[in-house]
């Protein structure tokens, strides 16, 4: 009868269950196995077995059950970071100037980029060119209990470069929006500069969204840019890799 096994051996066996049978099913069955589910020493488990523990992780992970799933979950949220799907789900798209481009790295006097899978960067022109994307939490998979009560990590990250031989502008503003759309949170960058004759190197610039209250439902991220000496074509700054991930 499994009501008279050891605590560590029940442990043990309801840690081969997937998590959302423990969670759903499993916790249903008895005061034991709630408290066994609702407990740390089952989640510790799922997670050594599952290699998602380390000395960071054991130090900071309050609740091991919501650590496990926001770890099995994190992926980045930000479709079409790259350009690979021309702009498709990108809205509120201004195409100043001549608009938004595609262009293969490293593109005429770039540099490559520091990671061998990204090939595409978005390119803008002589008029400040915007899109953005705005992410709903909850459609991801992040319930609402989840968001309001351990308020995890929302990390943004976006990389920026010009062409050596044309100067450009630079923004990124991230604003974590109600169910109603109110803004709860908001990080905007300054207006960045690069000079004409710049190395032509990836910039990266993010920004951590932390202990921003209760009602996040969905993240907003915006950026865009222009050149500086407002030539006919795409000489403004480059984007690519863009990235919003929910982290433990």
């Amino acid at each position: 009868r499994m009501e008279s096994l050891p605590e560590a051996v029940l442990i043990r066996i309801l840690a081969s269950i997937p998590a959302v049978d423990l969670v759903l099913a499993c916790r249903l069955v008895c005061c034991q196995w709630k408290n066994l589910v609702d407990g740390a020493a089952l989640w510790i488990l799922k997670c050594q077995q599952e290699g998602l523990t380390g000395a960071e992780s054991q130090e900071n992970a309050e609740n091991w059950q919501n650590f496990y799933f926001l770890s099995k979950k994190k992926k980045n949220l930000i479709k079409n970071p790259c350009g690979e799907e021309d702009l498709q789900h990108w809205g509120e798209v201004e195409n100043g100037g001549d608009g938004w481009k595609i262009e293969e790295l490293p593109g005429d006097f770039g540099k490559e980029f520091p990671s061998e899978e990204v090939h595409k960067y978005f390119v803008t022109s002589y008029e400040w060119c915007r899109k953005a994307q705005v992410i709903d939490l909850r459609a991801e998979g992040y319930w609402e209990e989840l968001m309001d009560t351990t308020q995890p990590k929302i990390v943004v990250k976006d990389w920026y470069a010009g062409r050596s031989d044309a100067g450009c502008l630079y923004e990124l503003c991230v604003k974590l929006l109600s169910e109603n759309e109110d803004v709860l949170a908001e990080y905007k960058s300054e207006t960045i500069t690069i000079p004409q004759d710049n190395d032509a190197n990836w910039t990266e610039i993010s920004h951590t969204f932390s202990n921003y209250g209760p009602g996040v439902c969905f993240v907003r991220f915006e950026h865009g840019g222009q050149d500086t000496l407002f030539w006919k074509g795409w000489y403004g700054v480059r984007v690519t890799n863009s990235s919003v991930t929910v982290e433990p």
